[in-house]
């Protein structure tokens, strides 16, 4: 199967964590564009969906999907989202989409965050894949030298603003072994507005697209 047909697997299979008549949280990326038209063409009647980002929006209304904005709803059943990492715990590297920020707020309201990615996305430890910041932009160059004092090298994605007005710093060369404590402190440090390991707000399930079809994986 291609990587685009995987995509299209996990996102047929997560229509069955969205329940009839309620909210449902929706990412960002290729894998939720095709989340987002599985539930559009299941005739599933839901309540609407909150949008982590002008993109799933756009595409949700579009497709005739209801959209709120987060500060209308006290909390959501579930949160559908991919990764573009996934440990053996449920953590997660994310915003190679540059919706990091919007992604944390939404996954925050959520009861359960379900992951939906292809099997490449599952590593034995997070950061292979280039740590997207979200950053105050007067504060690139500073966060670059704090970076390189742990052995990463930071890049401003070039030509990139956020929904939020931000800039995306990706960040190669770091090992993350212990995601909580490292978001922890990445979040503390002036001119971050969210860094894209998702720790405290991990995944509880993981839909991973393989050869063998969709594996259920629970954290």
């Amino acid at each position: 199967m291609t990587q685009d047909e995987l995509k299209a697997l996990v996102g047929q299979a997560a229509l069955q964590y969205v329940r009839p008549d309620s909210l449902v949280g929706v990412g960002t990326g290729s894998t939720v564009d095709k989340f987002i038209d599985a539930l559009a063409a299941s005739g599933l009647r839901i309540a609407g969906a909150v949008s982590s980002s002008n993109r799933s929006t756009e595409r949700m209304k579009a497709l005739g999907i209801r959209v709120l904005e987060a500060g209308e709803v006290d909390s959501l059943p579930v949160y559908i989202d991919g990764a573009d990492e996934i440990d053996g715990q449920g953590f997660m590297i994310k915003g190679g989409g540059a919706a990091l920020t919007r992604e944390k707020i939404v996954a925050d309201l959520a009861q359960t965050f379900v992951c939906i990615a292809d099997a490449s996305k599952l590593v034995g430890t997070l950061g292979r894949f280039p740590l997207p910041v979200e950053i105050i932009p007067m504060a690139a160059a500073q966060l670059t030298r704090r970076f390189a004092k742990l052995g990463g090298e930071a890049r401003l994605r070039a030509g990139v603003v956020t929904d939020n007005g931000g800039h995306i710093l990706d960040v190669t060369g770091l090992s993350i072994t212990d995601p909580l404590a490292f978001e922890t402190e990445v979040n503390q440090w002036p001119g971050v507005v969210t860094v894209g390991v998702f720790a405290r707000h991990k995944a509880q399930v993981c839909l991973l697209g393989g050869a063998d079809g969709v594996r259920t994986l629970t954290f």
